[in-house]
């Protein structure tokens, strides 16, 4: 495997986060809407998608820059017709995962892990069904907890179902910790809620204070190098098997390795750490690159998607990468986070 691009900070990029589409068929309050569009069902892409072919042309070359994993995301990634061919022709020597609603995985996770799929992350904030409806603004829920039911059947274990933080969910993160703990194959993401992206700071909670209800429940911390995160080990019964664990894994075959749920925080809300240990390019659904989740002035377009363009907005996109917390953003006097001046002048996405 050739080694990975690194940039100017030392991060090595081994990773990237493919948006296959804006479309999606929940509306959830939290969310950043990138655009409801045609949610008919799944399609084939629309003009300002990209098509498969482009796709995997991109996969292609920056697996000759070391880039070992791929996650599929939205909108809803399961809106495209086509997902099943991407992930069929994505290169052998990367690991696949995808981020979904769920709403379609009941009659396509077997096909899904056929063609090649290795891990999913079902979206659930809520185990009761009212309170999922409020959050999604759809009456989905019984079909999500089929999703993921026929995603563990498929062998796409462990699931891991992502759960937003914040005021509307607070009160069921208890709940979801036992819920894994219960449940074998799952796992549970807790992300911290991202104000910016809703412009309603009045329903952030202090993600602090979750790290340290878990930090009293568990049996066994971890930590992650990725993103410097730390996983949390939940028992149903007050006791961890102590077995070895393979991304967060238990053996199934171990006699103590059942009633015990992994839970890991996401946190990259003014988390200087975070953003220093991020490996990850992302990749909008129109085709354009960009170094950090939180920026859009750092795109940058593959133009036709030749191989040659995009090996050169690849390289380059890596090389202007900057931790976006601590570097394109800095602490204040006050506390506050400011826009660092030395990265007011950016590339355009023309």
């Amino acid at each position: 495997m050739p080694e990975p691009l690194s940039d100017d900070f030392g991060r090595e990029v081994t990773g990237v986060r493919i948006s296959l589409t804006d479309r999606c068929n929940f509306d959830c309050v939290y969310c950043h809407n990138e655009g409801l569009g045609d949610t008919r069902g799944p399609m084939e892409p629309s003009e300002n998608e990209m098509a498969a072919d482009d796709i995997v042309r991109f996969l292609e070359v920056v697996e000759g820059y070391g880039v070992d994993s791929v996650k599929f995301t939205g909108g809803e990634p399961m809106l495209r017709e086509d997902l099943e061919e991407i992930i069929r022709r994505t290169p052998d020597s990367m690991e696949v995962s995808m981020t979904t609603n769920g709403t379609f995985l009941p009659g396509r996770a077997e096909d899904l892990k056929a063609a090649g799929l290795d891990r999913v992350n079902v979206s659930q904030d809520a185990l009761d069904q009212e309170a999922f409806a409020e959050i999604t603004e759809s009456g989905a829920y019984e079909r999500v907890i089929e999703g993921v039911e026929a995603a563990l059947d498929a062998g796409l274990a462990p699931v891991k179902l992502n759960m937003v933080v914040f005021e509307h969910t607070a009160g069921y993160v208890e709940g979801m910790v036992d819920h894994v703990a219960r449940n074998d194959g799952l796992q549970l993401q807790l992300i911290e809620y991202m104000p910016e992206l809703t412009g309603k700071p009045e329903w952030n909670i202090d993600i602090d204070r979750v790290h340290d209800w878990l930090a009293d429940i568990a049996d066994r911390v971890e930590h992650r190098e990725m993103h410097d995160r730390k996983r949390y080990y939940i028992s149903d019964d007050g006791t961890a098997p102590d077995v070895d664990l393979d991304d967060g894994a238990v053996d199934p075959d171990h006699p103590d390795a059942g009633g015990t749920g992994m839970v890991e925080i996401v946190d990259p809300v003014e988390n200087e750490t975070f953003c220093a240990n991020c490996g990850r390019v992302r990749v909008t659904h129109e085709g354009y690159l960009k170094g950090c989740l939180n920026r859009n002035d750092d795109l940058r377009s593959m133009g036709e998607m030749t191989r040659e363009e995009i090996a050169e907005t690849f390289e380059a996109v890596v090389a202007n990468r900057v931790p976006y917390y601590g570097e394109y953003l800095v602490e204040g006097e006050d506390g506050e986070y400011e826009l660092n001046e030395k990265y007011l002048a950016t590339p355009s996405a023309d």
